[in-house]
């Protein structure tokens, strides 16, 4: 494995997590690292173990053994609310948005502020307003629309504009482009690549190479629960990424393949599924 030189320290920093669920060992001595400022493409085929890595990350399931360190210090995370404490935030899948509610009370769902027993519409809207336009997000005629007639990039907006509301510094991107069309998927891009433009830890998993190299910044590969490598996006071609997704090796970079974690490599997957907003309740 190769580890990623820096001239700074990761803001998010994972060394040797293992998780296993019963007789399978799902990750084995996983690294991981997250800059503040870039985005990090976490990827990996299916069942390699990036939705238990994230989970674990967001508190959603405790590693069983490994270091977590964040900022420099070593931490433990055992629930979603002691994550959002560290100011770590996941936009799932699903987005998990109230099609019934208007963007600014989306915006602020479940941590509504109130001034006298009643919500306080007017700091609410006005905090919501300097999130998108500190975002440069344009796309919304007004935050007082439902989301039920949003399009799906702009409801992906919101999800992202939620997450970084609350002076977040990880966010955490479940696969942010699936389903959309050409426009919005460039639309999301670039506000994924504003995020970490203003400072912020941007993790993004993805199945889509293109986007993967259109955005990131470093790339870190899973292959079948372990880390096949951590490198920066201008030193690997697609290739290279596809041969180290596929086997948990490249030839060209001189990596080696990641060892098999069972005798039955079938038994080893990520029994996790997706990322959905309901485990972080």
């Amino acid at each position: 494995m190769t580890v990623p030189t820096a001239e700074d320290q990761a803001l998010l920093s994972l060394r040797g997590v293992n998780k296993s669920f019963g007789a399978v060992q799902v990750l084995a001595s996983v690294d991981f690292d997250a800059y503040a400022g870039q985005v990090t493409a976490l990827v990996g085929d299916n069942g390699a173990g990036k939705s238990t890595l994230i989970k674990g990350v967001a508190g959603i399931y405790g590693f069983d053994s490994g270091r977590y360190c964040f900022d420099g210090r070593d931490v433990t995370v055992t629930s979603p609310r002691q994550a959002n404490a560290l100011g770590i935030e996941v936009v799932y899948q699903d987005l998990a948005l109230c099609d019934n509610l208007d963007i600014v009370h989306n915006l602020f769902l479940g941590r509504e502020i109130t001034k006298g027993g009643r919500l306080d519409e007017a700091a609410m809207e006005r905090r919501a307003k300097e999130t998108l336009a500190g975002l440069s997000v344009r796309t919304v005629k007004s935050i007082r629309q439902q989301v039920a007639s949003l399009s799906g990039g702009q409801r992906q907006t919101v999800a992202i504009a939620r997450s970084v509301i609350w002076n977040s510094k990880v966010v955490i991107l479940d696969e942010p482009t699936a389903a959309l069309g050409v426009a919005q998927t460039e639309q999301v891009l670039k506000l994924v690549r504003r995020l970490a433009d203003n400072g912020l830890a941007v993790v993004l998993i993805s199945h889509n190479l293109n986007d993967v190299f259109e955005v990131a910044d470093r790339i870190s590969v899973l292959y079948l629960g372990r880390c096949a490598a951590q490198v920066r996006a201008q030193d690997v071609t697609r290739n290279q990424v596809v041969e180290l997704i596929t086997g948990g090796r490249s030839g060209e970079l001189g990596l080696p393949a990641a060892e098999v974690l069972a005798a039955d490599p079938s038994a080893v997957t990520d029994p996790t599924g997706p990322l959905t907003a309901a485990e972080a309740s």
